[in-house]
């Protein structure tokens, strides 16, 4: 499958992360960014998550609701699906997620679900984001609670959000 392979070659090279915490954030944080690019380039949000545990990719996808015709297929929810495949379990018990934008209510549901122990965010999401913008739901007065970092390069991927939906209203873009 041409998308497999393509989220292969992209965390491939991410395979030795810094030892220091804010450059490893921002090490997985650009392999999240690169899973973005390769979204808008199938005219998908730009929208890239990779799950990493002691320090090595476990998983990774980008959004695919277009392509794949499925409302549910989330960067965060797909890369969740994969992660729980590759480790043999719904529990993600020490796993870290990487997400250029802060998740949606579903995929906030879908980290705490998971057992997700900290989830890294770039951009925050102003309409719909669940970790704080619209609503936050990282600690919950039940069950588990994920630890939140917001704003790794943070501006990058706001940019890359604001160019996609600029393009998309050009005029020739229809």
């Amino acid at each position: 499958m041409k998308r497999e392979k393509l989220i292969r070659k992209i965390t491939e090279k991410y395979s030795d992360p810094p030892a220091d915490p804010a450059a490893r954030d921002e090490f997985f944080m650009r392999c999240a960014l690169e899973l973005a690019r390769a979204a808008a380039d199938e005219d998908e949000v730009p929208v890239g998550a990779v799950i990493v545990r002691d320090g090595a990719v476990v998983a990774a996808d980008f959004n695919g609701r277009e392509k794949l015709k499925d409302a549910t297929w989330h960067a965060e929810t797909a890369a969740i699906r994969k992660a729980c495949e590759v480790l043999g379990g719904w529990r993600l018990i020490g796993c870290e997620l990487y997400v250029t934008l802060e998740p949606c209510v579903m995929c906030a549901g879908a980290i705490l679900n998971a057992r997700i122990l900290r989830t890294v965010v770039g951009a925050d999401d102003p309409k719909y984001g669940a970790f704080g913008s619209t609503a936050d739901l990282s600690h919950p007065p039940f069950g588990h609670r994920t630890e939140v970092v917001r704003g790794v390069l943070g501006e990058e991927s706001a940019s890359l959000m604001r160019d996609f939906f600029l393009n998309k209203r050009k005029p020739e873009n229809g």
